[in-house]
């Protein structure tokens, strides 16, 4: 029998909480609309646990525990609390303004800031929340152009408002967009945080609540710096502080995500916020440069990188970000070619390592890559590296080679550790 034939003759719906007996053992949980994926006869059912299972109505018992609740759809404003500060938080989509497509099993936006901000009634006692769409959109399909609309939204809410700014951002290129407005917004009178969620808000694992609730506390501090906020370990118990433009996503699906390779976090919020390393304070204007030339090429050093990849990579492009192996290397073969590329383009070097500095001055090809123009980059990520190279070949496209290795917005540390 098909799953939607057993769960109507039962007189069941999609979203009651039921029981469901078998042979060997008894599930209760809420029925999820049928997916792509699932066969004819299995019923979707979500645990209290959150977790999500097939059930075989093959010799099964359906009984009703309780009916589906309507769903509030309705979003009422909410007044004004004169005893809390006031922050505003831009929508631009993500995982963080998503739900799991039950169609296709698929995450998909649908969530606005507005809806968002509603479903997490802690905030309510927080702050008093201004929520604005900006974007609704994956973030690999974030583009320079969006990072600059971000810092103009960002400058127009300060000039405006004078108050602090989360950005609820998709996980995957949140370390970009966050190095994109540091080098944009050298100075701000509010704090900007960028937050996300590695699970969409409708899960019961989601990270999404502590998330925003962390950012909202950042984004009434004092913290003059474009900062990330998303969990510290993979409990529901703080939320780290990052550096935006030395922090990056190094984990795929868990929780605690983020981290800053070279530097642990700024701060951790729980009650309050536990600050660990000094930082830069706010100040009284917030300062725009935006805009990128998004023209620069990244090229990957690896063993089988050859001539022709190069050429193919950098020819055409207004500079070129090297992600080197170890200390800052690429294979001696390619030398010559980076060479001449270098008396037509900038063309800097970082490590495609987890932590550490590069150093051409340690090994013959890196002295090489010295004497032939290239730009060492120190601990800067190769992400920042790129979004830097962008920034100034937009504003400052005769002093690349000079700025690209000096610390502008925090993006460099004055400690070169090796170890």
């Amino acid at each position: 029998m098909s799953a939607e034939k057993f769960i109507s003759n039962n007189g069941a719906e999609v979203h009651d909480r039921v029981k469901i007996e078998t042979e060997s053992i008894t599930y209760e949980g809420l029925i999820l609309p049928k997916h792509n994926f699932s066969k004819e006869n299995i019923i979707i059912l979500k645990l209290d646990n959150g977790y999500n299972i097939g059930v075989s109505t093959k010799g099964a018992k359906l009984s009703i525990l309780s009916k589906a609740k309507p769903k509030e759809t309705i979003v009422e404003a909410k007044k004004k609390n004169k005893d809390l500060q006031n922050i505003t938080i831009l929508g631009t989509g993500g995982t963080i303004a998503s739900f799991i497509d039950y169609k296709t099993g698929a995450v998909s936006p649908a969530i606005t800031a507005e809806q968002l901000v509603n479903s997490v009634k802690a905030l309510d006692d927080i702050a008093n929340i201004n929520a604005e769409p900006l974007f609704s959109l994956a973030s690999e399909d974030m583009k320079p152009k969006h990072w600059e609309d971000m810092a103009v939204k960002v400058k127009e809410i300060h000039d405006k408002s004078n108050h602090g700014i989360v950005i609820g951002h998709g996980t995957d290129t949140m370390a970009y967009s966050a190095a994109a407005l540091a080098f944009q917004l050298p100075e701000i009178s509010n704090p900007v945080v960028f937050t996300g969620a590695q699970r969409s808000p409708d899960r019961p694992s989601s990270d999404a609540h502590l998330n925003l609730v962390g950012a909202a506390k950042t984004a009434m501090s004092d913290l003059g710096e474009i900062c990330i906020a998303m969990h510290e370990t993979t409990d529901d118990k703080n939320v780290a502080i990052w550096r935006g433009n030395r922090t990056r996503k190094t984990h795929s699906s868990m929780r605690n995500a983020f981290s800053s390779p070279n530097e642990g976090p700024i701060g951790i919020v729980n009650d309050k916020i536990e600050w660990k390393r000094k930082y830069k304070s706010t100040s009284e204007k917030t300062t725009i440069k935006a805009g990128f030339d998004d023209n620069i090429g990244m090229v990957w050093s690896h063993p089988g990188l050859s001539v022709e990849d190069w050429e193919n990579i950098v020819n055409g492009k207004n500079g070129v970000v090297i992600a080197g192996t170890g200390l800052g290397h690429i294979n001696s073969e390619l030398l010559g070619v980076i060479g001449k590329a270098t008396k037509d383009i900038p063309i800097a070097m970082s490590s495609q390592c987890l932590s550490g500095s590069t150093n051409l001055n340690v090994y013959r090809n890196g002295r090489q890559l010295l004497e032939n123009g290239v730009v060492e980059t120190y601990d800067m990520l190769p992400e920042t590296a790129l979004v830097k190279m962008m920034w100034l070949s937009k504003h400052h496209p005769d002093k690349i080679n000079e700025m690209m290795g000096k610390n502008l917005v925090g993006e460099i540390s004055n400690s070169r550790k090796l170890d």
